[in-house]
């Protein structure tokens, strides 16, 4: 393996399927069967899920909620998928453990640090919810941070798309993918692969980032193993 600890961020409209809402379980099946193959080669796995599969905060905010309280229920949002994917991934045999910024003791553990990466060290794939705990930050960023606070090797996102491309593929048929990049070229092209926040954060932590196709079963497999699958930002 390729490498010892990695932070995997999924995005909550990938767990939405072909559904226009909520959560498609095959697709929840087919990313925990995704997991365990590369956790049992022994790799340590933590995820940070987003949330706008259920509730998107800037939405909410453009018809005139509060920000911050729109944020807030989008960091909810984000611990319904955490526990979808924890039920999801202890169903293959996987041990977990959710942990989160807000603190919800009923359901889950308040995120500590040096729990956190006990809880890898002892095997367990170990689930951070509900984004940084504060408004006014992505899930991107809560990736980043975290990535950072468990000193993980690689921060993976895992997307609908299979890299970065010089403009949206979806849109214009003529963008081209880019198999590796610097950070600089990506402020240079202003290109969008994460927030600000969260990208300033792997930048200056030298933290590489890699985007990837996650709805392909195999892909996470394949990074793992070091196969050049999707796009790298490094510094």
């Amino acid at each position: 393996m390729k490498y010892k600890r990695i932070l995997l961020k999924l995005s909550g409209e990938s767990l939405m399927g072909e559904k226009q809402y909520g959560i498609d379980n095959e697709v929840v099946r087919q990313y925990a069967e995704d997991i365990k193959a590369v956790h049992d080669e022994g790799l340590q796995i933590a995820i940070v899920i987003g949330g706008g599969n259920i509730f998107r905060g800037l939405s909410a905010e453009k018809s005139g909620m509060d920000r911050a309280q729109a944020d807030y229920m989008g960091m909810l949002a984000t611990v319904i998928n955490s526990m979808a994917l924890q039920d999801a991934l202890e169903k293959v045999g996987l041990k977990t453990r959710l942990l989160t910024a807000i603190k919800m003791e009923q359901i889950c553990e308040p995120f500590i640090r040096r729990r956190a990466v006990r809880h890898l060290e002892k095997g367990r794939v170990v689930i951070f919810g509900a984004g940084t705990g504060n408004p006014y930050f992505t899930t991107d960023s809560a990736a980043a941070l975290r990535a950072i606070e468990i000193k993980a090797d690689v921060v993976l996102k895992g997307t609908r798309v299979d890299g970065i491309y010089t403009a949206d593929p979806e849109k214009d048929p003529t963008a081209t993918k880019y198999s590796e990049i610097t950070f600089k070229e990506v402020y240079a092209n202003g290109l969008n692969v994460m927030d600000m926040t969260a990208f300033t954060l792997c930048e200056e932590n030298q933290l590489p980032i890699i985007v990837f196709d996650m709805n392909k079963h195999g892909n996470f497999m394949k990074i793992a193993n070091g196969e050049a699958i999707g796009t790298l930002v490094r510094s």
